[in-house]
């Protein structure tokens, strides 16, 4: 029998209200010994809290089954007023009943995991949820808490084991009434299948760069207007501006979110050669913070050192003082800000126009290790022992299992929970 826990699922501090949640087979008991009967399930009474004859607060009560709640457990949460001494007569109650313990980080999430409420994607899922900071980001996070995952993986996993049934059949019962023959059918499930893994697969990388953000540099030669750009664009003096070149010697970044999406601008060193030790480095870093970046601002004449790819844009400086042909801006006057914010958040967009619904380098290396086992089935059908491919297909199954938290992610399993506040 587990242990039953409890601690504060709310943020510390002064709020209008605070909840305390408690889980486990004492759940039902500690609400007793606080409040007298337990309320029906999910149904909110409100209740008096005391402890040894103490009163404590006047609390909303809310009782959930096992099965029925978050994480699987009998729960009771206790919706009370928002105070930090309230909290703390709580808690404190509630550790000297000896009835449940303090929660370690994410133990209420790891239990719905283990009671399967979740499954590993939902609790990722879960985590990005919380730490959203845009629009697309809670969307994203909460396809991935839906099951949307663990909905498409069942799917892939379930035309697996028939394509693993079809070959292990021709092994163990090859004189019986079974096809001799399997290799359409299983041909058909595979190739269909690897098609569906592999682009999901390579939609990885745009839908970990809404989870992640995107980095947007500024680059030009010395005196630019760059700074100047960036603050406006902050809208707060984020960078030092200076009518001496070379001000900027290490990467500025500031966070932004630009139309649902997280984007950090990169205030870079003015781009030139130079015989300061000190402004090399600078440069050095500016250019390759530059490579990596999503998209490069070139403010100004190109210096360059850097090459423009696709998707990057070409900006005229000081528009205050008269511009140049095309898209031009002031970080001075604002003048031309919002026609590039839009053409920033245009060249985003494309980016992440492709996005799946895996979100994770972990997910997109088990969904190459899934397919890389069903390229060698592939490879063989009619050719290699059908030992050889009822076996890779097992290997691809485990794969999927693990992507869902089913086999091999213990060692995960402390990361992610990692994450979590004592309260989820």
């Amino acid at each position: 029998m587990s242990d039953t826990i409890h601690a504060l699922a709310t943020a510390r501090g002064r709020a209008g209200l605070a909840v305390v949640r408690v889980s486990g087979p004492q759940a039902g008991a500690v609400c007793a010994a606080l409040c007298g009967l337990v309320p029906p399930a999910r149904h909110a009474t409100l209740r008096n809290i005391s402890w040894r004859g103490e009163a404590i607060d006047q609390s909303l009560v809310v009782f959930f089954a096992e099965g029925a709640s978050f994480t699987g457990e009998a729960v009771v949460e206790f919706h009370i007023h928002g105070g930090p001494a309230v909290a703390q007569a709580l808690l404190r109650a509630l550790a000297e009943s000896g009835l449940s313990r303090l929660a370690q980080a994410g133990e209420f999430t790891r239990r719905a995991l283990d009671n399967g409420v979740l499954d590993l994607t939902q609790v990722e899922g879960l985590a990005d949820l919380i730490d959203a900071e845009t629009e697309a980001q809670r969307k994203q996070a909460l396809r991935v808490l839906s099951g949307q995952i663990g909905d498409r993986v069942s799917n892939w996993r379930a035309r697996l084991v028939r394509a693993a049934a079809l070959i292990e059949a021709t092994i163990d019962f090859a004189d019986e009434d079974v096809p001799v023959d399997v290799t359409p059918e299983v041909r058909a499930l595979l190739v269909g299948l690897l098609g569906e893994i592999d682009r999901e697969a390579a939609a990885v990388a745009q839908a970990e760069r809404i989870r992640d953000g995107f980095e947007v540099a500024i680059l030009g030669e010395p005196n630019a207007g760059k700074s100047t750009l960036l603050n406006r664009l902050a809208g707060r003096e984020a960078a030092i501006t200076s009518e001496i070149a070379g001000t900027t010697r290490d990467v500025i970044e500031v966070r932004m979110d630009l139309d649902g999406l997280a984007v950090t601008l990169l205030d870079t060193a003015g781009l030139r050669d130079s015989d300061d030790p000190v402004e090399r480095e600078g440069i050095r870093r500016a250019v390759n913070r530059a490579e990596a970046a999503d998209v490069r601002i070139f403010l100004g004449p190109n210096p360059g050192l850097v090459a423009p790819r696709d998707g990057d844009l070409v900006v005229a400086a000081k528009a205050d003082l008269g511009g140049g042909a095309g898209l031009a801006v002031s970080g001075k006057t604002g003048a031309g800000v919002d026609a590039l914010l839009a053409e920033i958040s245009r060249s985003l967009s494309d980016k992440v126009a492709g996005a799946g619904i895996m979100v994770r380098e972990r997910h997109r290396l088990a969904l190459e290790q899934g397919a890389a086992a069903i390229r060698i089935v592939l490879a063989g059908l009619g050719k290699a022992l059908p030992e050889i491919a009822a076996e890779e297909l097992r290997r691809a199954i485990r794969a999927l299992d693990a992507l869902v938290g089913r086999v091999d992610v213990d060692e995960l399993l402390g990361e992610i929970f990692a994450s979590f506040c004592i309260g989820k």
